[in-house]
């Protein structure tokens, strides 16, 4: 089973493309199990104000890929989830919002989410739920020192960019929004920094799929990825047939 990063991107603006393959995991563990009536997927939103709203949102848009059951896990920012929420699911998807809330709410769950996905569970972040994925989340800011490095309209609330302790379910830090907010320049900024040894920023309408130790890029736009190289600072963009082009920073 996978481990699916989306890089954003809302309303679905394709087939669910980036969905279709996380649910039908899920679908194939609620059959492994002997389930004939779709599989049990965990929702998890930390949001305040508008939850419901996007909670029914959401179960629309992923009824009409195909049937499962929903199990909302919604919280207000600033109120941890109940990792007993999850107990029984066939699939995990933790949505969007202020990064540095889902990171906090999420965070007594991690042990229960790694869990859940070593033994098979698969796991879908979108945005928020992507970037919190990694062992070292990025969770926002837009300068470095005094330096701006990306927009200040991607900073979740933060100035100087921030990492924290994430899931752990992947070793590279996450990006989010790359090219439409810009937030690439912020990952080649703290990798350059050392910050973090490497990461990706994955594109809206795009997941970055990984699983037995292949990585995969599904969607419309790209993953671009970060590394250390040589003194310099390595990126690379990975589109849907996984082709890779590179240049140094």
């Amino acid at each position: 089973m996978g481990i699916h990063l989306v890089g954003g991107g809302w309303p679905p603006e394709d087939d669910g493309a980036v969905y279709r393959e996380f649910l039908s995991e899920a679908a194939e563990l609620a059959l492994q199990e002997g389930r004939l009536d779709g599989p049990r997927v965990a929702i998890v939103l930390v949001r305040d104000g508008d939850a419901p709203e996007t909670y029914a949102a959401l179960q629309a848009a992923l009824d009409a890929i195909t049937e499962f059951e929903p199990v909302p896990v919604l919280s207000p920012e600033g109120v941890a989830i109940n990792p007993a929420a999850l107990a029984g699911v066939h699939g995990i998807l933790v949505w969007g919002g202020l990064t540095p809330a889902y990171r906090d709410s999420v965070d007594p769950a991690f042990d229960e989410i790694r869990r859940q996905v070593s033994a098979g569970v698969p796991y879908l972040g979108f945005s928020a739920g992507a970037a919190i994925a990694s062992e070292r989340a990025i969770l926002g800011g837009w300068k470095i020192g005094e330096v701006p490095v990306a927009p200040q309209e991607a900073s979740e609330d933060l100035e100087e960019i921030t990492l924290g302790e994430g899931i752990g379910l992947i070793d590279l830090a996450v990006d989010v929004h790359a090219a439409q907010w810009g937030t690439l320049s912020r990952l080649i900024a703290a990798t350059e920094a050392g910050l973090t040894e490497s990461g990706v920023a994955i594109d809206e309408h795009t997941a970055l799929i990984v699983g037995d130790g292949t990585l995969r890029v599904v969607g419309r736009g790209s993953v671009w990825t970060v590394t250390h190289d040589n003194g310099g600072v390595r990126v690379a963009t990975m589109g849907e047939m996984g082709e890779m082009s590179e240049g140094e920073h």
